[in-house]
This record gives C-alpha cells, structure tokens and sequence, in this order.
C-alpha cells in the first residue's frame, strides 16, 4: 500500500518506520524542513529504540520519504495517517487548529485532483464528537462526494508508549478502529494484517474517547499507588511488599472486576474502608486528595442514576425497584446504594414497591437490622412478592442487580437496567 502520514511527531515517524519495515510505501508530511530533511538523511528526528535501524533500511529501500507539502503525493495513495499534534488550549481543551488545516489541505487536494478510494485515519488525540463535528463538516464543504464516498474517515488511537514503541506497534494490547457505521474499513484492516491484538471496531464516539479513559486510569493508577504509598511510608510499613501483594492479586485487584460502569459502590466493606484509610492517612498527616474523592465521586453517581430512574416519569409514578440489598442474593442492606435510591425514589413523591427474595425484613439481624429500619423504617410495607407484583401496574421497573431473578413483566412496561450503563 501506499501510506502518507501527515505529522512525523513522535506518533508518526514511529509509524511510518513500522509501515516502511512492513513493505509498504510511506511518505511523511510535516511543516518542519530541519525535520523532514533529517528524515531524508537517514537521521531519526526522535530518541527511541530501534527507530533508527527502521529508518535506515526504509531508506536505503527507498520505502520512506518526507516532504513538506502534500504535492502530488496523494495520488495513488491507499491511506492516510493523521498524526499532528493537539495540544492543550489554556483552557484544558485540546487546540484543534492543526487537525482542521489538515483535514482541509486533504480535502482540498482530492477535490482538486479528483481522487476516490482514500481512507482517512486520524490517530491524534481528539475529544469525542471531533469526526461528526468538525472533520466530515469540513470534508463535506469541500469534496464533492459520490456514492461511495472519495474519502472514508477513520479514528484509530495509537497506543505506543516511550521507550517501547517499536515493539508496541507490532503487539498493541487492543486495535481499536472506529467507523461511520462500526464496520471494518478494508484499508485498516489489511495495515494491521499480521498484528496479533484484540480488534473492536465501534462507531467514532466510542473510539475517540478511548485514550481518554487509557489515559486517565493510567494517571489514576499512579496516584493511587503513590497516596497508598505516603501512607505507607509515613506508617513504617513497605511499600515495595504490600505493592507486591496488591498486584498478586490478578482476580479482583487487577483485573476487569470492579470497572463496569454501572452501579454505585456499597456495603459493609468499601465504604467503611476507605473512611478508616483515611483517617489513617490524616492521623498520620498525610494528604489523600484522590482516595479523599472516592465518597463523594460516589455520592454524585448515586444521584446520577437516580436522575436516570426517574427522567420522564410524572410525579406519583409507581415503580417497582428489583433488587435492595447491595449485592445480588445477600440480604446484606448496610450502605447499599439501593437503599439510598429508593429513600430518593419516595422523597421524590412517587409511589414505590421493592422485590427482592434475599431479603427477608423479619430475618434482618445485628447492624443489618439496624442499618436497614434506620435508613428505610417502612421496609416491611416495601417488600412486595410475585403475587403483588402480578397485580399491579408499574410505571416503571428498576433493576439494580443484573444477576437478581429477573420477573416477568407484562409487555410495555418500562425497565432500566441501573446495574449496568448502556
């Protein structure tokens, strides 16, 4: 194929090596003449492992050129590879000017130069939104399109990390490409032939907020592990060994366990741990501004999905909330986040009914019970059984635990699943 790349930054000299060493023809498009020159020297305008050699051979096989101008370079071409920079506005957005003038200097040159059957992959960093409202609207102003269109738009992050990009490019941990329509795109899929990685092809949206999330666990990661570790440190405890223990853990601790988005955390157990690791912390003087967040970032997402339960409904609605306890087949009721729902349910003014077959209001012992009467004095009135449920009519069912025994309902009822965001 022939592959032209515009932005030979650290994304896209990286890929154009790769592309080269894979026997397609490349030629990288950057305003930098220094750069470009460099690159036609045979000299990397980078410090990475093995880029060199990669460059080196491209070159001698003539597979690698730079220019600065698109020139007559798009003719022929197969792909092409978006790779400028958007770097961050003084606000915090990301500065789109570079991402625009490209996407009209390639809109412009096949307009002008009549050509057809080019896809457009952009890898830079967009916010979510970016293709439908600013790429297509300045594609379409432009190029006179046909059935099937003369360029088809694809977002593909890139997921090279420093000092190993060379070897990420050939074993990413995920492909992820996203479509008009969430289809593959033929081009794609023959670049990546050969790459052995889990490949999800999605629509734009859901591809380009995909480095966000990446990017912001990875930071989370490492505040986390650095508040764990002042703790630790200011606790005469080893940080090295307890980091050796939380990782060892590859069941719950890492692992996609926990990291549905969905609902609210709760129970006897996180809640109360992470008031106590903080007091700990502040006991101790030490400052936990992420693991201080965690309550509160709770808070507002139990508010979240009672917003989600009850938008549209008119006020004195009936719901029937399927599932109380905080966990599926536990009569476990102590700070589970559907118990809150349904006081904000009532406080509301509709009417609401609970089926849950765990829990049993006269069966509730200990701090069970008291949590439970304390928070809900009406339980007893709440709990509904098949035979209520068969004989009411709803306006709408909550189901706050996926693996709760469903029931059947008539047809037309609503049912929002709060378990489990779609």
């Amino acid at each position: 194929m022939k592959v032209i790349i515009f932005g030979l930054g650290y994304v896209g000299f990286t890929a154009g090596c790769c592309i080269a060493s894979q026997g397609h023809t490349v030629v990288g498009i950057d305003v930098n003449d220094k750069k470009v020159a460099a690159i036609n020297n045979g000299e990397a305008p980078i410090i990475e492992p093995k880029v060199t050699e990669l460059l080196r051979d491209a070159r001698a096989a003539n597979t690698f050129q730079a220019d600065t101008q698109i020139g007559s370079h798009l003719d022929g071409a197969d792909l092409v590879l978006v790779c400028v920079g958007t770097p961050s506005a003084p606000e915090g957005a990301h500065n789109m000017r570079y991402i625009a003038e490209v996407t009209r200097q390639i809109a412009q040159t096949v307009q002008e130069r009549d050509l057809s059957g080019l896809s457009v992959a952009y890898r830079s960093t967009i916010r979510p939104g970016t293709i439908h409202e600013l790429i297509l609207p300045i594609i379409n102003s432009i190029v006179t399109d046909t059935n099937p269109p003369r360029i088809e738009v694809v977002y593909n992050p890139e997921f090279l990390r420093e000092g190993s990009a060379v070897d990420d490019y050939f074993a990413p941990p995920k492909i992820v490409t996203g479509t008009k329509d969430s289809t593959p795109n033929a081009t794609m899929t023959a670049l990546n032939e050969g790459i052995d990685a889990p490949r999800f092809t999605v629509g734009f949206r859901e591809a380009e907020i995909t480095k966000f999330v990446d990017n912001s666990w990875h930071a989370l990661k490492v505040a986390f592990a650095n508040e764990v570790g002042r703790t630790c440190l200011a606790n005469d405890i080893s940080a090295k060994q307890v980091h050796e223990i939380f990782v060892s853990d590859t069941k719950l601790n890492i692992s996609p366990y926990y990291l549905r988005p969905g609902g609210a955390f709760g129970g006897s157990c996180l809640p109360k741990d992470v008031r106590a690791l903080q007091y700990i912390a502040a006991d101790t003087g030490v400052n936990l501004p992420m693991i201080n967040s965690l309550l509160r970032s709770n808070a507002a997402h139990k508010h979240a999905l009672f917003d989600w339960a009850v938008a549209g409904l008119d006020q004195g609605a009936r719901i029937l909330m399927v599932g109380l306890a905080f966990k599926a087949g536990t009569d476990d009721l102590r700070e589970s986040p559907h118990v809150d729902l349904a006081r904000k349910i009532m406080a509301a003014g509709h009417t609401l009914d609970v089926f849950d077959p765990a829990v049993k209001a006269d069966m509730l012992v200990g701090a069970n019970l008291g949590y439970a009467f304390s928070a809900l004095p009406m339980l007893n009135r709440l709990l509904v059984d098949r035979d209520q449920i068969a004989a009411a009519k709803y306006d709408r069912v909550l189901v706050n635990n996926a693996t709760v025994e469903q029931l059947q309902m008539p047809e037309g009822v609503d049912v929002i699943d709060l378990g489990t965001l779609p």
